[in-house]
């Protein structure tokens, strides 16, 4: 899909968020005739002013929401079901049904590296982006992973590399997208209240690469379960990558990161830690080599990269204590992942919102945990399962008084792990304010 695709079209812009805001921003210099439609009331802000003053107009969708067969496309947030009744409509009218990113890419003519996946795509893309700075090369990133894209096409010239992180429920709506280098990091059943179905699901991951050709490379991860079925649907030339099995361009191979059989660093001195994080190294570092990023770019990344805020992120080392915040690790699958990533004596931080999960599965996870601190509604579940483990437990209010206790706790050779197990809900607005309250605590106990 062109720019002109748009110049002259009548379209409707479903969600005011900020994805819904860049769209209707994008599709203004792009020439369209703009319709946005929100759930809930406009707040005046700038760029309400600056697009009514352009002619766009804004429908509270409460009111008649006019979409008929008069328009060409509905943009709408990725968020929003397919099964909304204004989304419905539009298809029964056979009106494209697009994400913001279609809009953004249709403009863009640099090199475009996608990622998408179930787990580490944020973590990889990190990884990704850092590489090619360090390598000198021009690179934005945007997408899934905080930015819209058409917030930071406009900037962007043939020169530029454009890196994406994108969710399955932007891919849905971006029929046209063909990545230079596209990389799917692995996939578990996630989102089917979405989606309805693993298969469409895995359908929607695969519309990464639907339109690649014979030029353009598809990185897969060689341990996955549908890596037969896209190597064999795919146009693309497929670089796989693995942490169990040998024989790839890039590899874990007698404690070592190797590369194109060289050695480029031992793995210990790389300094995100986890399984599953080697894993997102090993695709990063993929990706990197088919960008052309030199070795020396990548073993400097790897030493030095502590982690995506809140993803088992790596703070500091304090008397030989090291702190860790995964404030992420909303469920127990990442708990589990945060708690077998350490081989160290653990004091365990943990608690959240309740929603009625058995926090027994974490059992056989908590090998190397010395101390168990808990806090929020899952409380008294947390010291149950510490004293099923035999492992001594405390309780306190928050995390910042969990923070202070850890510090009182911790001896030297320890890891200090935040890895609640539970959303933040029952006492804060998100997982990122819960661990920003650690971090901060920690701070100012430690007098960092």
């Amino acid at each position: 899909m062109k720019a002109q695709a748009f110049n002259n079209k009548k379209v409707m812009v479903f969600g005011w968020a900020r994805s819904g805001k860049a769209a209707a921003q994008r599709l203004v210099a792009l020439g369209a005739q703009v319709t946005v439609v929100n759930g809930g009331d406009f707040a005046p802000d700038d760029t309400f002013n600056q697009l009514q003053a352009a002619g766009v107009t804004f429908i509270n969708h409460d009111e008649a929401t006019p979409l008929d067969a008069s328009f060409d496309y509905l943009i709408k947030n990725p968020g929003i079901p397919y099964d909304t009744a204004l989304v419905q409509r539009a298809m029964a009218l056979d009106i494209p049904v697009l994400t913001e990113v279609a809009v953004a890419l249709s403009s863009f003519e640099g090199r475009l590296i996608a990622v998408t996946g179930s787990n580490g795509k944020t973590t990889t893309t990190s990884l990704i982006r850092d590489m090619l700075l360090a390598d000198g090369q021009r690179v934005t990133t945007a997408g899934n992973i905080g930015t819209p894209v058409s917030e930071v096409v406009p900037a962007l010239t043939a020169d530029d590399t454009l890196l994406l992180e994108l969710s399955s429920f932007q891919l849905m709506g971006v029929p046209d997208i063909q990545p230079d280098i596209a990389l799917i990091t692995n996939i578990f059943a996630n989102h089917l209240d979405y989606h309805g179905t693993r298969e469409q699901y895995v359908a929607a991951k695969f519309q990464l690469t639907q339109n690649q050709t014979a030029a353009q490379t598809l990185v897969l991860n060689a341990d996955g379960p549908d890596t037969a079925q896209f190597t064999a649907d795919t146009a693309a030339q497929v670089v796989p990558f693995s942490r169990t099995q040998s024989g790839h361009r890039v590899a874990a191979t007698a404690g070592n990161l190797v590369i194109d059989d060289q050695v480029v660093m031992p793995l210990t001195a790389i300094k995100l830690v986890g399984p599953h994080n080697l894993e997102n190294i090993l695709a990063a570092v993929t990706v990197a080599k088919l960008a052309g990023v030199e070795n020396e770019a990548i073993r400097q990344v790897l030493a030095s990269f502590g982690g995506v805020a809140h993803r088992l992120e790596y703070l500091f080392t304090d008397q030989a204590v090291m702190y860790y915040n995964d404030s992420k690790a909303t469920d127990i699958e990442a708990t589990q992942t945060a708690l077998d990533s350490f081989d160290q004596p653990t004091i365990w931080l943990a608690g959240g919102l309740d929603r009625g999960d058995d926090l027994t599965r974490l059992l056989p996870n908590m090998t190397h945990v010395k101390t168990v601190v808990a806090f929020g509604e899952t409380q008294q579940k947390v010291v149950a399962v510490a004293q099923a483990a035999g492992l001594p437990v405390q309780t306190v209010d928050d995390v910042a008084a969990a923070a202070r206790l850890a510090v009182t706790l911790a001896q030297a050779g320890d890891v200090v792990l935040l890895s609640p197990a539970a959303a933040s809900w029952d006492q804060y607005d998100n997982f990122e304010v819960r661990g920003e309250a650690f971090v901060s605590e920690l701070k100012k106990v430690l007098g960092r």
